[in-house]
């Protein structure tokens, strides 16, 4: 699958279908399997305006989304039935995406859900849609690093199919959490999704500005789903005032920023498809920069992207334990560029996983054990590098997996 070529996707599904007899208040995917022709009628019409990729009905078809909505034991059938609605639309003449969202859960000390918990979450829907036959996988949507990673993670583990993982974010490019989307864009492509993307947040034109911040950072190709502007409340109902020519305006500048697949989110319609349909015509998306980074190595916090020249001096590593959170403290006021910090056992990543909010430079990881480097590595939210012994074929495979810099 080629995504440096131009793709089309579809356009809204929830405010669409509220236009054709959905209320907002009930669980979507219940309504969406009680009224199917609703669904399959609209998804006929971004086949009609030239969506070459569809997402599933699927977005809140987790285990925790589907209980909070009274639906227990259900996943596997859920998201079986809804996928099948899509594929039978789409008939082979559009691709079929698993649409995956968020759980609306924090890791510790924000919330009470563990880093392996969120991932089988995860994992049971995703099973499920790869069952279903999906041909690639969307997670969007996101506020967190966390539900991210986990969905990624969960996703390579039951299919090799592509992933695109797609955030949403404020006009000054940050996520509700405070993570920068160009440290998003480094985590995720370090962790091998097939494209990284924004979606719904805020219009093109404030989007546009975050993927040229973007492009410097970008080895894979982006995505843009962008809201039909910013919602308004009229007569008491919310409304999205950006019409497809003021939608699409920006169009080939965001395919110069390196965007490849275009769609549309909330308050955007079949019209605004057809519309970017008219307007790809003999557009070309821009491929990456090799020379942007100029060497450097892309390393991120959870927040942050650090681009780190290759022969930065590495400090003393920081042995984790019970007091790593006020080590760690007194490290982020020294003049080093980066904090080292030595894991030695499981429970020393779970240090790491506690007080990791705490690190505000680049981590490096230093450990002669692979099972333990593999463990901090799942639990850290960032893009980290290692210094220490461990061999090439112990540590590439962790590279591939986690974005892991040796």
């Amino acid at each position: 699958m080629e995504l440096y070529s131009p793709y089309l996707l579809d356009g809204a599904t929830g405010t669409q279908l509220q236009l054709r007899g959905y209320d907002g208040r009930e669980c979507t995917e219940k309504w969406v399997l009680e009224h199917p022709g609703e669904l399959k009628a609209l998804q006929k019409e971004y086949l009609q305006a030239g969506s070459r990729i569809l997402f599933t009905p699927t977005f809140g078809a987790n285990r925790v989304k589907l209980e909070e909505n009274g639906i227990f034991n259900q996943v596997e059938e859920y998201n079986r039935r809804l996928a099948a609605l899509t594929r039978e639309t789409a008939e082979g003449r559009a691709l079929v995406a698993g649409d995956m969202a968020p759980t609306g859960k924090f890791l510790a000390p924000l919330g009470d859900m563990s880093f392996e918990d969120l991932t089988e979450v995860y994992r049971e829907q995703a099973a499920a849609l790869e069952e279903a036959g999906v041909d690639l996988f969307i997670v969007e949507t996101l506020m967190t690093v966390s539900d991210a990673r986990a969905a990624l993670l969960a996703i390579r583990e039951v299919s090799r199919k592509p992933v695109i993982i797609s955030f949403t974010c404020d006009e000054s490019g940050q996520t509700l959490m405070g993570s920068d989307v160009t440290a998003l864009v480094t985590i995720f492509q370090g962790m091998g999704v097939d494209a990284f993307g924004l979606n719904c947040s805020v219009g093109p034109g404030e989007l546009l500005k975050q993927f040229r911040r973007m492009r410097p950072y970008a080895e894979v190709p982006l995505m843009a789903k962008p809201n039909a502007g910013m919602p308004k409340i009229r007569d008491g109902k919310t409304v999205y005032e950006c019409d497809p020519e003021e939608f699409t305006a920006h169009i080939e500048e965001m395919a110069q920023a390196g965007v490849a697949l275009f769609g549309g989110c909330c308050g955007t319609s079949p019209d605004h498809i057809a519309r970017i349909r008219e307007k790809l015509e003999g557009v070309m998306p821009a491929k990456p920069l090799p020379w942007a980074l100029d060497g450097k190595l892309p390393l991120a916090t959870e927040k942050q992207v650090f681009p780190v020249d290759p022969d930065v001096p590495v400090p003393a590593p920081i042995p984790a334990g019970p007091d790593l959170a006020e080590q760690l403290e007194d490290e982020m006021e020294s003049d080093m560029p980066l904090v080292s910090v030595a894991v030695s056992s499981k429970i020393d990543a779970e240090y790491l996983a506690d007080c990791q909010g705490g690190i505000t430079k680049p981590l490096c990881l230093t450990s002669e054990d692979a099972g333990v480097l593999e463990a901090a590595l799942r639990v850290y939210q960032g893009r980290a590098m290692y210094d220490g012994n461990l061999p090439e074929e112990t540590l590439r495979p962790l590279a591939e997996k986690y974005g892991l810099i040796y």
